[in-house]
This record gives C-alpha cells, structure tokens and sequence, in this order.
C-alpha cells in the first residue's frame, strides 16, 4: 500500500472533488438510469464544506476526499472517493479505518448511503456497517461505535512502515444537522 496523508481541504479543492465525483460515480449512476454530467458535479459543489471534508493525498498529490459530518448524534460518512488508479490497493481501507477509530473513540454511530450496486457497499461492511434502509437508488447503512479495551485511549494498531495514519481534531465548525444521502 502506498503513503497516504489527509489534510485540510479548502474552498479551493471543491473543482477537483467535483471532478473525481463525476469520474467515480460514473458507471453505477449510468447503471441506474441516473447520471447526468453537470448534475453530478454541482450536487457535489452545492452540498461541498470544507470544515468536514480531507482531501487524501498519496505521494503528495491529490488522490480523493473523504467527509465527516456531524449529525444529531451520529456523524454521516460522506464523498468518499478515490481515483480509480489507486482503488483495491488497500488506501481506501486504510482511510476509512482511521476515521472509523476516531469515532469509536467518541463512542458515536456512523451513517452513510452508497448507491444500489455499488461495489464500495461490500468495503463498508468489511468495516461493520449493516443495512438500515434502502430504496431503488440508495442503501442507507450504520455503524455503532465499536468498544475499546479499557485503558486503551489510543485506538490506533501501529499502522508499520507502509502508511500514515493522521489523528482528525475535532469539526472545525458548528454542527450542521442535514441529512445525508445527496446525490
């Protein structure tokens, strides 16, 4: 697996981001009679915040993002992507468990939507998320937060020599309670 590292997004990541949505999304929205090319790109610029989004770098260039919302008592994973080069080679996975360490610190549940027949649902349940709902388009899945053993505040097994796990401070701005699961 490669280095990976997440940092801060800004404003000024949102064209890149809306990009990476159009090309990842691509095949399973066309699969469900749902992809139009602009609407793709501006449902991710209308609903982009940079307080609750990384961008994830692999080799010091921009590689995906990946959101973080918090929620009434939840926090929704949001805009997880990845280029397609670099899926399958265990980055995503690594991503995804970091900031499912974190919330399993908080001791928080976890929510997302993945699209019918996308293959990302079979990554999620790797990481225990389970079914909550679903419609012709949509899969809505949760998390509960997993124990850790007592005295142990790290939550982070020793990641070794091939990747980088970066501990998240807190949401950099006020709770914002919308609802996940935009397209």
């Amino acid at each position: 697996m490669a280095d990976w590292e997440l940092r801060d997004s800004s404003a000024a990541d949102v064209e890149a981001v809306a990009e990476l949505r159009a090309v990842v999304l691509r095949a399973d929205l066309q699969r469900l009679g749902r992809y139009d090319e602009q609407r793709v790109r501006q449902r991710l610029r209308d609903g982009f915040e940079p307080a609750h989004t990384w961008v994830i770098e692999v080799g010091g260039a921009f590689a995906g993002c990946v959101a973080l919302r918090p929620a009434e008592s939840a926090y929704w994973l949001e805009h997880f992507y990845l280029a397609p080069g670099l899926q399958g080679r265990g980055i995503g996975s690594a991503v995804l468990g970091s900031l499912l360490e974190r919330c399993d610190r908080e001791d928080v549940l976890v929510r997302l939507n993945v699209l019918q027949g996308s293959p990302a649902r079979k990554l999620y349940e790797r990481h225990g998320f389970s079914v909550e709902t679903e419609d012709a388009v949509d899969v809505f899945m949760v998390r509960a937060p997993v124990s850790q053993a007592p005295g142990d505040r790290s939550g982070f097994p020793d990641p070794g020599p091939s990747r980088r796990i970066l501990v998240l401070t807190e949401p950099r701005t006020p709770d914002s309670h919308r609802r996940g699961g935009r397209r």
